[in-house]
């Protein structure tokens, strides 16, 4: 299948390619000197095997992939890796796909990457979601412990998402929970950056090793910095400028979106640098503030959406840097009358000691 795609609709130009595993590589942060290995990596006739699976989900996670304007990392994707099988895209269906999926499983046993989007659910049995008369529970099972790598792409497979909001009535969890032992590494978001997928499957497939992640699973590279720190509305925020409610004339200016329910302040994400496909935007800087998707539990941590997150120190209005800045610049600038005047004041004295010593 991914042979057929890739050979068709799905070829990219060599200096979009190129492009690609250059943006990947600023997102990875290394040096440019470490293109070369990625365009290496990801143009290898040795295309890794790739199985996605798919559970409880919207499939929100994979229209993002798909639908990234550039560089066009679904159908970069579908160039550099054999994808075999992917139930969203794949032409097989039935029992043909699960001959795919078993085919892969026999023939590549330790070598493929598992991808999973969506939550897996664990109450009475796993019943709640089943492919193929078996449930998500249970391939999981089978597919996690054969992969060389497991992706979670999104916060439902990385940690349960709205399906595991309170009461989870289908007990739905994340996939690290039932995958002890096996190599896990978290993607949240919803949906998550592209960039973040195609950074972590490119480095993976480059070095033969996951990316160094935090405490959560997540990959520093993307997940290391709180959205706060450098969001485009931080100066604001340090200004005391914030919008009270959304349509005033703050928000109309742009100003910090902290008082109108951002969680910025306690969300760590890339979504301020590495923005969403190729149209220079992402949800804050259109006016709407973080809801903290890529956090575990946010349906329930960071709601309700639209009230202040708790906890939040703010400038008062007038306040912060800028302000200071000014107040020691009027100091400096004091300082400087101050010694130019007294400097004056000695040249002045100078000349009339030495007009009386030559009058003498």
């Amino acid at each position: 299948m991914a042979e057929q795609l890739a050979g068709q609709n799905f070829k990219v130009s060599r200096r979009v390619f190129l492009k690609g595993c250059t943006l990947a590589a600023t997102a990875l942060g290394l040096s440019e000197s470490m293109v070369p290995r990625l365009v290496e990596a990801a143009a290898s006739d040795q295309r890794p095997p790739v199985v996605w699976l798919h559970f409880q989900e919207c499939t929100g996670c994979t229209e993002s992939l798909l639908r990234a304007s550039h560089p066009d990392i679904g159908r970069l994707i579908l160039d550099i890796i054999s994808l075999d099988y992917h139930e969203t895209v794949m032409a097989g269906s039935g029992l043909q796909a699960e001959k795919s999926l078993q085919d892969t499983l026999d023939r590549y046993s330790g070598k493929f990457v598992c991808v999973v989007e969506g939550a897996i659910p664990t109450k009475d049995g796993g019943i709640y979601c089943k492919i193929g008369g078996r449930t998500a529970m249970d391939i999981l099972a089978e597919v996690g412990p054969k992969a060389a790598a497991v992706i979670a792409i999104g916060t439902c497979s990385s940690f349960g998402g709205i399906q595991a909001a309170k009461p989870n009535p289908t007990g739905a969890a994340g996939v690290s929970e039932l995958l002890p032992g096996v190599p896990v590494i978290n993607i949240p978001g919803c949906p998550p950056n592209p960039i973040s997928f195609l950074g972590t499957v490119l480095h993976y497939f480059t070095f033969q090793r996951l990316p160094r992640t935090d405490q959560m699973g997540r990959p520093l590279f993307a997940y290391g910095r709180k959205i706060h720190d450098h969001c485009e509305r931080r100066a604001h925020f340090d200004e005391g400028r914030f919008v009270e409610q959304f349509g005033d004339d703050a928000h109309l200016r742009g100003y910090c979106l902290y008082k109108v329910g951002c969680r910025g302040p306690g969300t760590f994400s890339n979504c301020p640098t590495a923005r969403f496909n190729d149209v220079d935007v992402w949800p804050v800087s259109v006016g709407h503030g973080c809801i903290g998707c890529t956090e575990p539990d946010f349906w329930d941590n960071m709601g309700p959406f639209y009230e202040r997150l708790p906890g939040v120190s703010i400038p008062g209005s007038g306040g912060g840097i800028v302000h200071d800045a000014e107040t020691a610049g009027k100091t400096i600038l004091g300082v400087t009358a101050a010694a130019i005047g007294i400097h004056a004041a000695v040249g002045i004295g100078r000349k009339l000691a030495g007009k009386k010593k030559k009058e003498e």
